[in-house]
């Protein structure tokens, strides 16, 4: 019996060929833009006038708080210091709580100025120290009451990379604090922020592990000679093409005088609104918006307008 075709079943069976194809080529449809996330995490702990992390949680503009920084000299057989410029830190803990209580991730950033992780025990000293003063360790005794934050358990993790070089271990330090984010245990937040000159070869072996759920790409600062505020499109698609399995987050300051190191980087929020948001929500792993700092937010209202268009 002689097979028969309606126009309708042959466009089914052509447009089935047609994806079978494109899916064994290696062609498969383009993945969906993120669009909105809502998503915006600030730095907070660089000025004492920018007010307490409890008051930054309550303005509702932020998703995640990142305290800056500890810094870390493990060259020196494990040297630690936490630097909040001045705030008291004997209320933090409650505020780590009232935030969390909000829905608010309060995390820690380590590096920042000066710092070395030369070596595979400097990284597993570290561990050790974060996982105990600050994270789900602690204990009892002496190393419980070592902890700044009191019972306060932070949620996470940020690697600031600002002046590694590639041959530090802070790929070692990722893959132990990952070790310990898997059920039953409590989930712990690990993030990067990374200047915007694609590849950062001082962040690139750490983010190299694949361990980090978010990648916070600053594009201001500067360094090394890089365009990235002139050619920003080129950059984030770099970046987020070699890291499909982790969340970018545009990296922005909040006014012209939180620019680091005295280079450009500021948009306007107009411009912003414009000319960048759409172009970065077409990524399917747009993240959202990282915010310098808390500070300069408070004193500009920038967050007010960026939190909208998250």
């Amino acid at each position: 019996m002689a097979l028969t075709f309606t126009r309708h079943s042959l466009v089914v069976i052509v447009g089935a060929l047609l994806l079978q194809f494109f899916f064994l080529a290696g062609l498969a449809p383009a993945a969906a833009a993120a669009g909105p996330t809502g998503q915006v995490t600030v730095f907070w702990g660089r000025n004492k006038d920018e007010g307490s992390l409890r008051e930054a949680c309550d303005t509702g503009l932020y998703t995640m708080v990142v305290m800056s920084f500890l810094k870390v000299q493990g060259a020196r057989g494990g040297e630690y210091r936490l630097d909040l410029a001045g705030h008291p830190v004997g209320g933090i803990g409650g505020d780590v709580k009232h935030c969390q209580r909000k829905g608010v991730l309060v995390s820690l950033a380590i590096g920042g100025g000066a710092y070395s992780l030369p070596t595979n025990q400097s990284a597993l000293d570290l561990f050790d120290h974060l996982w105990n003063t600050y994270l789900a360790g602690g204990g009892k005794g002496a190393v419980a009451a070592a902890r700044p934050f009191g019972d306060a358990v932070l949620d996470g993790v940020d690697f600031f990379l600002d002046r590694a070089t590639p041959a530090e271990r802070y790929d070692v330090l990722a893959t132990e604090l990952t070790k310990r984010s898997k059920p039953p245990r409590r989930a712990l937040h690990l993030t990067a922020t990374t200047r915007c000159a694609f590849p950062d070869r001082g962040a690139a072996r750490a983010l190299a592990t694949g361990a980090f759920e978010r990648v916070h790409v600053r594009f201001y600062g500067g360094g090394g000679g890089d365009n990235c505020t002139v050619y920003w499109e080129d950059a984030w698609g770099r970046w987020t093409a070699a890291y499909p399995r982790s969340r970018i987050y545009f990296g922005l300051p909040a006014a012209p005088a939180a620019e680091q190191d005295g280079r450009s980087g500021y948009v306007y929020p107009k411009t912003l609104y414009y000319r960048y948001v759409p172009e970065l929500q077409k990524a399917a792993n747009y993240g959202g918006f990282m915010i310098w700092d808390r500070y300069s937010d408070k004193q500009s209202g920038y967050s007010v307008y960026v939190k909208n268009w998250a």
